[in-house]
Formats: structure tokens, C-alpha cells, sequence
């Protein structure tokens, strides 16, 4: 029932039409009565008339208020409560910037507020200069970050919690905004929307929300609120790449009403903006709730509030478009917006929801249905002996892809378990299924089911059951459920409108409210789903931060769980699959069956050290010479890139006898003694450059986009690096060898100059030194038109390090060199590695040479890496955050510059926009000493199509914000 008064009347006290004053006579009252010359633009309202207030002296622009001209239906003691509220807040809570009643100058003690009551063309009006807050606010419909939800939500608790005492008799107001009301204003304005079909959904919806929020109305507690704090009434700062909400303005909707109407208002205008749906807001719920604890009867209250909030906007907007006639384009721009929100409050069913925001809270939620319902029915067959089937992630049936087959899988491990004499086959409720899931999907596909699928081998009979719903099976006219053999039925027990495939992120709101069919079909035991899971049991990152080392970090704050890859994608636990558009590790893709298969073959057989004799690892250097011009002919076998380096290294050292290295600033070689010397990457180290050894000499980056030397001067790089190396010659410091990636891998696949290996090549073998090539990322294709990267400078060094691709995965790495050199190193006694050219290690080595070839990789990476870069320098041409995209093949780096002049990195923003990338689908990480530059180095089979939902998501983020 209504809360409101039986006399209550919406048109007696609610809204007149929103004041329309011309600025000019607006800046005359301002002049006339606080001495102030301003310059006036008119900012958005529904119901007030608002200007940005800008000062009229010569060349001072700046902004220093907001008029503020409130609805003729407001009385003077609304307006003083809403300064009270104000006030308050800003005493509590410091830190926040809020949009107070400016003061006239003197003493604070007598100092005049600057709020009048004028006579205007429109008759008499109150007017405010209010406080000018810069940073701007949240509207519009771009992207909100969780972390600006979050703080939004944050917002509203500090509301809360400082309005919670506030008495003032202007408090006492009916307002159409007000959550109390909500009913009556559906009710009275649903009847003059133009739409009937929409008329007839909001009245249909709202009624549904009000017998909800009606029932506990008793138990909710009422205070002073805000009850418009919005996107479009909070002001931000910049905070890590991100506008973050941290003020709030607005006051004129200040009233008393059900405090949890704080939240529910706030989180609603999260609904419309980019990509928002109702779990969006969770972030925000939860910050709330930390402050100030949400009390049981106001959580089950909160989303049928987003209902009702939602309803209302959309009848209310529609009415204040007609009360003015066309002229307010705020309220009219804004009935596309406002439908949005009510669309998306109830896309959810709110027991749903409301359930889901108990698990998110870790707040106890009793499901709904009964128990008993879960016995009542029970099939002829045995259950003991059904098999239960599995495609999660985990399973090994989903290998190979075979997951992309979705139900064709499903069906053929059912009938194979009922071939093999099972009296049934089940796939249990509750347990994301991989062969749900798509490819490539900006959204989290539908996964979890709510109920099981069931192939019995003999027809069934099952008992009817009001809470049963079964597809695919037929009832008699008894009631009694006819079962087909062998043929899928699909179970659920509870709700009768639960889908059978829910999101994850819905996942525990949905179990919560349904049943588990499987006892009563003798299936297997009650499955309640995650819903269920102790909260005390630690998060898989907590357990790893436990027993990990903490520096070996992890990708993003909050990761998924990945679990298992195939060719260019990533699944996590909830069958989510992304994009994966970093890993350079496997040019092959992941989860390679050709590669798995050769190193399982191998395992079963032998596996051991370089010491014994066995055909792979010499199978495997000859093939690994073959790879490289002449003189190059011998090879070390190691188990990574640092230790490539690191040996690479070695050898220069025992081949010259020298102990001085060059190396090239910003670069990254490894984590051994020796590679890490000569990395002096601050992105890997932040104080790489005040630990390096005394033998080790860094030359400037050739960094043609950002170096000191820039576009054509670029080839100046050369000639002083080589001048270093004569200096050090000169000064009794010959350099054993000089290490450089042959292209400009850590800063984001930058090509080297021309001719820059070259003169740097013959000044360091001028003075006895060798030239070592970091071949462990741009070799082996990634370039496309060249197999190594020295071939693109048009060299040949003396010792090349090699890893990452060579094994698809498995640990492999090389050093090749020319046999007199690795003969030198005999002096420092014996090597040998023990996994390092194993037979294990050998065959996959092979396995991967064979799969290039037969593949044609290096070819794919040319012709994707050329339309993958076209496609992203278009998005250069649009987005200005875009300063170039380096690279060639598949060794791509697209950097990002907040000044394309200044070349001012924008490291918080492309930190923002991988965890933006990364809700939509897309795995990618920063790099360079800036950490500006987004790493494009996927796996060399990536289809075109992939590549081309890559830049879509990436276009879809610079447009929508992050």
C-alpha cells in the first residue's frame, strides 16, 4: 500500500515548469545584486535553470559559480534546508569537494550567503550562486570504471552518514523523486506517457517493485538524503587514468526519506551508461556497504528501488517534457537515457539480484523453494551407475577445441557413456560449461546452468512435481513426465522463468533462488553451486600470494582464473574465453596438440641430459644451424631467454677475454647474474640504472619516436654508439661484446634505425668484441618477412640468443654461435644443462619447426601483422590518445600519449584501458620504461578475425572511455 496520504495530490505540490530565464537578465540580476560581471552558459536541468558563471573581466575567463534559479514549486525553508545539507556534509567529511551557497566578502562571522529571492520576468524566484567545483562530472554515456563505481557508492555512504542526524523542517516535502511516493507518481504520470506499450511495462513493473519495497516499508529507516547523488551530480579528479568521482553538488532534491534510497538512487544512473548492466553496480553496493552497513530489511529492499527509480524517471521525464513545451532539451535528451535505466533494472529479476548482492556482501541469503521438492519425483533407471559428465574447463574431453563443438560434444560423450552400458549420462547443474562459451565476445556468454542435462539409455517415467520443469520430454495426462531414451532432457526445479544458462556474474544470484534437480532424479547429491562455497576457504590469489614469492607479480588487481588455452584464446574457470594478444611465448597457440603429443610421446620413453647419446638433440641442432647464415654452425641448448643471455654472454667473455660489456638503455635481457646486468629496463627495475656493474656500459636507446633523436635524425644513434666503443677501447676497456634486441622489443616493437646494427656491429668487432643478437622475442617469424631480426638490419652476429617460441611453451632456449667461438669456452670448463636440450626438450623443439612449416607462420604473421597495423594506424587517425603504432609482423607496440607533442606518456590511462580490454574480452598488458605501450605480440596463428575484434574493442574503448 501507498505510504503517502489518501489526499495526497502530485499536481498540487509537484513540479511547475523548469524557470527560463535569458542569460543577459540573469547577469543583470548577478551584477545588480552581488556586484559581480559574469559571462553566463546555461548548463543542463530537468526542473531548475542552472549557468556556469564566468568572469566578464578582460582575459580572466575563469569560472566562479553556478547560478542557480530553483523551480518556482520549491519554498524558501526547501532551499534552506537543502544549505543545511549541504554544510553538513562538508563538515563531516573534509576531504570531499562540495558545492556550497557562496558567501559574500567580509568577515566569516557576518558574511551573506549569496541566495535571493529576485524578481524576474517570470515573477519572483530564488536564485544562488553556488561554489564552482572544476574536473567535471560523470554525465553522459561513457564507460564507468569499477573503481568509479565504486567510489560513487562511496559517496553515497558519506551522505548517509552525515545526513543521518540532520533535523530541519524544510526536510518535510513531497517530491516526486522521493522513493516513498514512488507508487503514487507511477500511478498519476504513467497515464500521459505516449507510448502505451512502455506505458504498460512501467506500470507493470513498478507494481511489482512497490509490493516488495511496500512489505518492508515499516522496517527501513528514514533520515535526511541527498536522493540525487548521480553521475550527473558528482565531480571528479583524474586518479590513476581514470575520472574518479570524489565531490558532489546539487542539493535540490534534499529530503527525508528511507536511507537505503541513497544507494538505490545512485546505483540506477550507473544503468545507462557504455556497457553497464545491473551487475555494473556491484562495486558500488559494496563500497556502501563497508561504510554503512546495509540492515537486512534495506538489502532486500535496494533493487526493487532501482526499479521504481528507474519507473519513475521514465514517466516523470516524459511529463516534464510536455509541462515545457518542447523547450527543455535536458529533460527531452534525456528520455532515451532514462529508459535505459529502467530496461536495465529490470532485466534482473529482483529476488535475483537481491540475492546476488547478498553474495557479493557475503550476506547469508536463504534460497527460496523447497527442499522436500527435490525428492518428490525419482526415474525407473538406477542412479549409482550414471555418469556424470564433464566440459568445464577442466576437462580433458574439451581438448584440441573440441569445446567449439558446444552441445555436438555434449551429445557424443552422453551417448558414448550410455554405449558403454550407463544407465544414464548427466551434466550437473551449477558447473560453467566451456562448450557455452564463444571465442571472441565483448560479453561473458551464458555458462552456468541452472538445472542438469540428462540422457537416459531406457525410456522414463517420472513423477510430476509442481516445481519440476523439464524440455525436451512430454506429460501424459496424468501429469507424468514421458522421458525418450537416449535423447536430452533439460531439468530445472524451482522458478519457473529461470533460463537454463545463466552469466557467471549472475550465477550466485540465480542458484540462490533455484533448486538442484539431481536428488530427486537420482542423479547425484544437492549441487547449490558457488553460491554455496565457504567463505572462509581462501581465493586461489590469496593462496598464492601465501606461498609465492610476491615479486613474481600477476596480471591485473583482480585476475581471472585461466585454466586452459586453445590457439589465440585464454578460458578462465567460469568458461569466459579472451583474446590473448600478449603471449609471445606460443607462436603456435595454446593447448597444441601436435607439441603435447611429441613431449608425451617422449616422456613415456626416455628423458635425460645432453650428456647421453640420443638422436633428438642432434636432430634438433641441425636444424637449428639450418636456420641461421653461415658462420653460425654451432649450438648451445638452454632452458630460457635469461638463460640465453646469460650464456651468450659467458662465451663472449671466454672467447675474448674481456670482461666490459655494451649493452642499449631500456632494454631487457633476462633474471640471471648476467642478463640482468646488462638489462637496464626501469619498467623491470625500477633502479636499474644505479645497479649496474662496473663492466657494463649502456648507450642511448635508438628510440626514433621518443629519443633524443627523432624520424630522420635517428640514424645519429649509430655513430655514437659506436663512438662509445672505440672510447672504451681507447681507454683500456676493449668491450668483450655488445648485446642489443636486433629490434626494439621492451619499448614496444620499435624497429631499430637503418644501418644501426651495421656501424655498431663493425665498431665492436673493430676493437676485438663480438656482437651478440637478442633474438628471444622478435626471432623465429614474428617479424613476418624476416625469420630473425638481424635479417632486417641486414646483419650477421657472432652469437645469437634465442627462446620463447622454440618451445610453444615448454621450456627451450639456445645460444648459436660459430664453432671457434664455442670452442674458447672450453676454458671455462664444462657445460651442460640438464633439462636444456633434453630429449623432451629436443622433440618439442622439432615438433614446433615442423608445425611452423606446415602452417606457413611466418607467411600468417606477415599478412595479419600488415592489416592488424593498417587497422590500428586508422585508429591513430581518430583517437589522438594514439602517438604511433611501432613495429612490423606481429611485433606490434601502440603507444599512447596524453600531448602528441609533448610525447607525454600516458601511463595510468593504457594501465586503465587493459582492464578496460580485459571486461571485454581481450588480454593485454602495458610495456616500455613508460608503461605506455601496448604489447601486440599474440600467437603467430592468430586468425584474421581476431586480429579485427582486437581493434574493435580497442576502438570501443577510446570512444566509449575506460
Amino acid at each position: 500500500m501507498s505510504t503517502v496520504a489518501p489526499g495526497f495530490d502530485f499536481f498540487a505540490v509537484g513540479e511547475l515548469p523548469a524557470p527560463n530565464l535569458p542569460a543577459p537578465e540573469v547577469a543583470a540580476i548577478v551584477a545588480a545584486e552581488w556586484g559581480l560581471e559574469v559571462e553566463l552558459e546555461p548548463l543542463g536541468s530537468q526542473q531548475d535553470q542552472n549557468f556556469l558563471a564566468r568572469s566578464a573581466a578582460d582575459g580572466d575567463e575563469r569560472p566562479i559559480g553556478v547560478v542557480k534559479i530553483t523551480n518556482p514549486a520549491f519554498s524558501a525553508t526547501e532551499l534552506a534546508a537543502q544549505d543545511a545539507a549541504a554544510e553538513r556534509i562538508a563538515a563531516t567529511w573534509p576531504e570531499l569537494r562540495i558545492a556550497t551557497t557562496t558567501t559574500e566578502p567580509g568577515d566569516a562571522a557576518d558574511a551573506r550567503p549569496r541566495s535571493i529571492v529576485a524578481e524576474t520576468s517570470e515573477g519572483p524566484l530564488a536564485m544562488r550562486l553556488l561554489s564552482f567545483l572544476d574536473g567535471g562530472t560523470l554525465t553522459g554515456d561513457g564507460h564507468l570504471a569499477p573503481q568509479a563505481v565504486a567510489r560513487l557508492g562511496e559517496l553515497a555512504a558519506k551522505s548517509s552518514l552525515a545526513l543521518a542526524e540532520l533535523e530541519h523542517p524544510g526536510l518535510d516535502r513531497v517530491l516526486q523523486w522521493d522513493p516513498r511516493f514512488a507508487d503514487r507518481v507511477v500511478e498519476l504520470l504513467a497515464p500521459h506517457h505516449p507510448d502505451p506499450a512502455r506505458r504498460d511495462r512501467v506500470v507493470e513493473a513498478a507494481e511489482a517493485a512497490w509490493a516488495i519495497v511496500a512489505s518492508l516499508a515499516d522496517e527501513l529507516p528514514q533520515q535526511a538524503v541527498h536522493l540525487d547523488l548521480t553521475d550527473d551530480n558528482v565531480v571528479c579528479r583524474a586518479e590513476g587514468g581514470r575520472r574518479l568521482p570524489d565531490g558532489m553538488i546539487d542539493f535540490g532534491d534534499v529530503t527525508r526519506s528511507w536511507a537505503v534510497s541513497e544507494l538505490a538512487i545512485t546505483i540506477s544512473s550507473v544503468l545507462h551508461h557504455a556497457g553497464a548492466e545491473p551487475v555494473s553496480v556491484l562495486p558500488a553496493v559494496r563500497a556502501f556497504h563497508e561504510l554503512r552497513p546495509l540492515a537486512p530489511a534495506e538489502l532486500a529492499a535496494l533493487w526493487p528501488l532501482v526499479v521504481l527509480r528507474g519507473a519513475v524517471l521514465v514517466v516523470s521525464g516524459e511529463h516534464q517534457v510536455q509541462l515545457d513545451g518542447g523547450v527543455n532539451a535536458y529533460a527531452e535528451a534525456g528520455l532515451d537515457r532514462e529508459w535505459r535505466i529502467f530496461e536495465q533494472a529490470c532485466s534482473v529479476p529482483a529476488e535475483v539480484m537481491t540475492a546476488l548482492i547478498a553474495d557479493e556482501l557475503g550476506l547469508t541469503e536463504p534460497a527460496t523453494g523447497s527442499r522436500e521438492a527435490q525428492r518428490s519425483a525419482s526415474p525407473d533407471a538406477p542412479s549409482s551407475e550414471a555418469v556424470r559428465l564433464d566440459v568445464s574447463v577442466f576437462a580433458d574431453d574439451v581438448d584440441g577445441g573440441e569445446w567449439l563443438d558446444d552441445e555436438a560434444l555434449e551429445e557424443r560423450l552422453a551417448l558414448q557413456a550410455l554405449d558403454a552400458g550407463a544407465p544414464a549420462a548427466w551434466l550437473p547443474r551449477g558447473t560453467p560449461r566451456l562448450t557455452a562459451s564463444r571465442t571472441l565476445s565483448p560479453v561473458s556468454p551464458a555458462t552456468v546452468p541452472l538445472g542438469v542435462d540428462v540422457w537416459y539409455a531406457e525410456p522414463q517415467r517420472l513423477e510430476a512435481s509442481e516445481h519440476l520443469s523439464i524440455d525436451g520430454a512430454a506429460q501424459d495426462a496424468d501429469g507424468v513426465w514421458i522421458v525418450p531414451a537416449r535423447t536430452r532432457i533439460r531439468a530445472r526445479l524451482g522458478r519457473a522463468d529461470a533460463p537454463h544458462l545463466v552469466r557467471p556474474e549472475y550465477a550466485a544470484g540465480w542458484l540462490a533462488v533455484t533448486l538442484d534437480p539431481a536428488p530427486m532424479l537420482e542423479l547425484g547429491v544437492v549441487d547449490r553451486g558457488p553460491a554455496a562455497a565457504p567463505r572462509a576457504a581462501p581465493s586461489l590469489l590469496e593462496r598464492r600470494d601465501a606461498a609465492f614469492a610476491e615479486v613474481q607479480e600477476h596480471y591485473y588487481d583482480a585476475p581471472p582464473q585461466i585454466e586452459r588455452g586453445w590457439r589465440e584464446h585464454l578460458a578462465d574457470t567460469d568458461g569466459r574465453v579472451y583474446l590473448d594478444m600478449v603471449n609471445n611465448v606460443t607462436p603456435l597457440g595454446h593447448g597444441h596438440l601436435g607439441v603435447a603429443a611429441a613431449v608425451n610421446r617422449q616422456l613415456r620413453r626416455l628423458n635425460t641430459n645432453s650428456r647421453f647419446n640420443y638422436e633428438a638433440v642432434v636432430e634438433f641442432s641441425e636444424r637449428l644451424t639450418g636456420l641461421v647464415p653461415e658462420p653460425l654452425d654451432t649450438v648451445f641448448l638452454v632452458n630460457s631467454g635469461s638463460e640465453a643471455a646469460d650464456l651468450a654472454i659467458r662465451v663472449a667473455l671466454a672467447a675474448t677475454g674481456r670482461r666490459d660489456v655494451v649493452s642499449v638503455l631500456e632494454a631487457y635481457h633476462g633474471w640471471t647474474y648476467a642478463s640482468d646486468a646488462v638489462s637496464t629496463s626501469t619498467a623491470d627495475n625500477p633502479n636499474a640504472l644505479e645497479t649496474r656493474p662496473d663492466w657494463v656500459h649502456a648507450v642511448e636507446a635508438p628510440n626514433s619516436f621518443r629519443g633524443r633523436y627523432r624520424g630522420a635524425d635517428a640514424t645519429r644513434y649509430a655513430p655514437e654508439a659506436a663512438a662509445r666503443i672505440r672510447e672504451l677501447a681507447e681507454s683500456g676497456r676493449p668491450p668483450a661484446a655488445f648485446i642489443a634486441e636486433t629490434f626494439y622489443g621492451n619499448a614496444g616493437g620499435i624497429p631499430l634505425p637503418d644501418g644501426y646494427l651495421a656501424e655498431v656491429y663493425a665498431a665492436v668487432r673493430a676493437a676485438g668484441g663480438l656482437a651478440i643478437a637478442d633474438e628471444v622475442q622478435a626471432g623465429y617469424g614474428r617479424l613476418g618477412d624476416w625469420f630473425w631480426g638481424f635479417e632486417q638490419q641486414g646483419v650477421v652476429p657472432d652469437i645469437i640468443a634465442v627462446a620463447k617460441a622454440m618451445g610453444n611453451g615448454h621450456p627451450l632456449g639456445a645460444v648459436i654461435t660459430t664453432r671457434e667461438i664455442a670452442a674458447r669456452f672450453r676454458s671455462q670448463g664444462y657445460f651442460f644443462s640438464s633439462t636444456g636440450g633434453s630429449p623432451a626438450s629436443s622433440v618439442a623443439g622439432l615438433a614446433v619447426l615442423d608445425a611452423y612449416a606446415a602452417g606457413g607462420l611466418q607467411a600468417h604473421a606477415a599478412e595479419v601483422g600488415r592489416q592488424l597495423k593498417q587497422n590500428l594506424e586508422e585508429l591513430a587517425s581518430r583517437h589522438p590518445l594514439i602517438g604511433a603504432v611501432h613495429g612490423l609482423g606481429l611485433y606490434l607496440g601502440v603507444e599512447f600519449v596524453r600531448d602528441r607533442e609533448t610525447l607525454e606518456p600516458a601511463t595510468e590511462e593504457t594501465r586503465a584501458i587493459c582492464d578496460r580490454l580485459l571486461e571485454l574480452g581481450v588480454i593485454m598488458q602495458p610495456t616500455g620504461d613508460h608503461q605506455n605501450v601496448l604489447k601486440t605480440k599474440p600467437p603467430l596463428c592468430i586468425e584474421a578475425g581476431s586480429a579485427d575484434f582486437f581493434v574493435e574493442m580497442l576502438d570501443r574503448v577510446l570512444t566509449e572511455g575506460w
